[in-house]
Parts: C-alpha cells; structure tokens; sequence
C-alpha cells in the first residue's frame, strides 16, 4: 500500500508519496465501532486506525478487481490524504500525468466515518470509478458535446466570443450526460469491492443518509440517495 499526503505531491506529476508499510493479508479484523460523543462519531484514533486498516484490506482487492476486468490498464492505485485545512468531508478519483489512478480522501470524510464498513465503501466506490473507466467516457462526452454546441453556434453567425460560450456549455452538458449513471455503476462495482474485502457495502452506505439527497434533479451530478443504496442492496442480495 502507498498513502501519501496530497500536500506532498509534486504538482506536476502528482508522483511523490510517503510509503506505509504493510504486510499484504496481514491486517487484523475490522475494528470495533467504539464511538464517543454525540451523533456516533468516532474517537479521532479510532478513525486513523480504521482509515489505515480498512485501507490495507481494501487496497489489494480493488486493485485485484481492476486487473481481471482491465487488463491493460494501470491498477497500481495511489492513495492519497488531502490534509489541506478547511476541506469538507469527500473523495475523489483522478490521473496522474502517467495514466496512474489516484483516490484521494480529506481527513474531514476520514474523521467523520462512523465505522470502518464505510470508509470500505468509500474505497471501493472511488476505485471502481477508474475500473470502469469513467474519466475518459467523461472527457469524451465533454469533447463531443462542445464540438456539437460550436457547430451550432457558429452555423447561426454567432460571435467568437458566444461560440466559445457555447462550446463550455456544450462541454458542461456533455460531462453530466452519464453522471448519474456512472455514479450508480460506481456504487455497484463499489458494493462488490466492499464485500469481497470482508466488510459490510449495506452498513457502509449508511453514509447517505448523513448526505443532503440531491434528488432528481435534471443534470444532476449525483441519483438520489435511496436509488444508490437500492442499487447496493440488489448487489448484496445478489452474492447470498
């Protein structure tokens, strides 16, 4: 496994990293879900603790699971901790410059996890995200929707500025045509990932329900809550 701090990583190839050595399949069970305080939280030892284990279980499937279903592509998965101050609670997935995936998670969705189930879910959605390709199908659909829009644009006699208006809206239009769809594959792959790691994608998906429901909204960015966590359900039900 290698973690590293997002502020280490050099901008230009987003390369760096601070090793943490592990043991593959040595990781202990998932820890107890001992919280304190109000609303469940974790003690923040706990919540490194769980970050760190969780990660070390994870990791090897996800990358396992990338190799059977692409096997041409770079499954060698970096992970890395936005330790930039004042972020929200999230996690994203990119590419280096080299095509390498990168997870990234901010120490606020580290810290607000209630058990190590969802940080595995988390992990496992992030990473099935490049298994399936998605930022290329996502980059393609942006290309064609602001070439479409500047033909239209421009076949009207429109200025260069407004062509090039209409070309980001275009390209706006075109990122967000599979959005829900490919948040929802994320989240089935993600469940799948969950489960073959030893952990709960039910329990895990619990975090939803701590998410504003962005409901269904026209280019929307993200399906409904309870339309993902059916979605995981018919995965879980499925491998019983």
């Amino acid at each position: 496994m290698r973690l590293a701090s997002l502020a280490l990583l050099a901008a230009g190839g987003l390369s760096a990293c601070v090793p943490v050595t592990t043991t593959p399949g040595s990781a202990p069970p998932p820890p107890p879900s001992a919280t304190t305080g109000a609303g469940g939280r974790l003690t923040p030892e706990l919540a490194a603790q769980n970050f760190v284990t969780v990660l070390d279980r994870v990791e090897p499937v996800a990358e396992a699971v990338c190799r059977a279903e692409r096997p041409t592509t770079n499954c060698d998965f970096l992970m890395v901790v936005d330790d930039r101050p004042g972020q929200p609670p999230n996690a994203f997935q990119t590419l280096d410059s080299q095509g390498r995936p990168i997870v990234g998670f901010t120490l606020a969705l580290i810290a607000d996890a209630r058990n190590a189930d969802e940080i595995a879910f988390v992990i496992g959605h992030e990473a099935a995200h490049h298994i399936a390709n998605h930022i290329p199908q996502t980059q393609q659909t942006a290309a064609t929707g602001a070439i479409l829009a500047g033909i239209l644009a421009s076949a009207t006699g429109a200025s260069p500025d407004r062509v090039r208006a209409a070309q980001e809206a275009g390209a706006a239009f075109g990122a967000r045509t599979y959005a829900k769809d490919f948040e929802l594959e994320a989240d089935a792959l993600g469940a799948r990932i969950t489960l073959r790691a030893g952990y709960d994608p039910l329990r895990g998906a619990a975090f939803f329900d701590r998410l504003p429901d962005p409901g269904d909204q026209f280019l929307g960015t993200h399906p409904p809550n309870a339309q993902r966590k059916e979605t995981i359900r018919r995965i879980v039900a499925g491998t019983r």
